[in-house]
């Protein structure tokens, strides 16, 4: 091989590795928020004292440095028939606007778990490949709707939109945990916050990132190692904590699902929108 066939061959190996090893820009969006502060004792078992918590509802935007435009859980939709007296919220497919990115270019949605306000809205990203661990699933399409099963939080409708994207070969079904899914991204299960809800461990230009969704709620779950009251199992869901506490170098990158506080953490790029970093 002479001397520029290998720098052309080493040019190609580098091309290939960047290809295979992205990194992501991670953004949070807020597109909606409860009208009244909650006790902190309903954010967290066995929490003291009289503070109370600002609610909001977010989905998290991951770009790749592979094109990909993944999006982690996706919002909902009015589906629920949203009170505005308890919610004020705006289409969450609005947000993406804001970054130049139109709902058609979202190529995958990592669902976190089936509760209505994550999953109602992945009708809004037609064509986008859809992520949820299998057993997850299994209990939100079957048991949860039998006797004796466990259905809070979820909508009748959503069923219908999961199984529809299966049938149309839209769902990609995980199983199991510290799964990598796609090249710099693994999932993650164990909190049992649904039946077996993930959250999600991102490589960012700068540092490891966990998506936390409702595996924890705020940024005081994860402080005070105290478990949310939606869970299947609270050790399970506290061990799940710790856990995470010891996958970053910092706290504040591990992203709780609801806390207003990721919007005073990170360098505002638009109005309800931050990036992590």
């Amino acid at each position: 091989m002479n001397f520029k066939l290998s720098i052309f061959a080493i040019i190609l190996s580098l091309n290939a590795f960047c290809q295979s090893n992205p990194s992501y820009e991670i953004y949070a969006l807020k597109f909606g928020e409860r009208t009244n502060k909650i006790p902190v004792s309903d954010a967290a078992v066995g929490a003291t004292g009289s503070d109370s918590l600002n609610v909001c509802f977010m989905y998290w935007l991951l770009k790749g440095s592979n094109g990909k435009i993944i999006l982690v859980d996706a919002g909902f939709t009015d589906d629920m028939k949203i009170n505005p007296k308890f919610i004020a919220w705006s289409p969450p497919e609005q947000m993406l606007s804001k970054l130049n990115i139109k709902p058609e270019a979202v190529t995958d949605i990592i669902l976190t778990h089936p509760h209505w306000d994550h999953i109602g809205g992945i009708d809004l990203y037609p064509n986008a490949q859809v992520w949820m661990q299998k057993e997850d699933y299994n209990y939100f399409v079957g048991e949860a709707w039998q006797k004796g099963g466990n259905k809070n939080g979820f909508n009748e409708l959503d069923v219908l939109k999961i199984v529809n994207r299966n049938l149309n070969q839209k769902l990609k079904l995980v199983q199991g945990d510290d799964i990598e899914i796609l090249p710099g991204i693994k999932v993650f299960t164990g909190s049992k916050h649904t039946y077996e809800s993930q959250f999600v461990l991102v490589d960012s230009a700068s540092d490891k990132v966990i998506i936390a969704s409702d595996n924890a709620w705020f940024y005081y779950n994860i402080n005070s190692l105290l478990p949310i009251p939606v869970t299947h199992d609270v050790k399970a869901y506290s061990k799940n904590l710790k856990r995470m506490k010891k996958m970053v170098t910092n706290m504040d990158l591990i992203i709780p699902g609801h806390d207003p506080l990721v919007f005073s953490k990170f360098p505002r790029v638009a109005v309800d929108v931050v990036k992590i970093k």
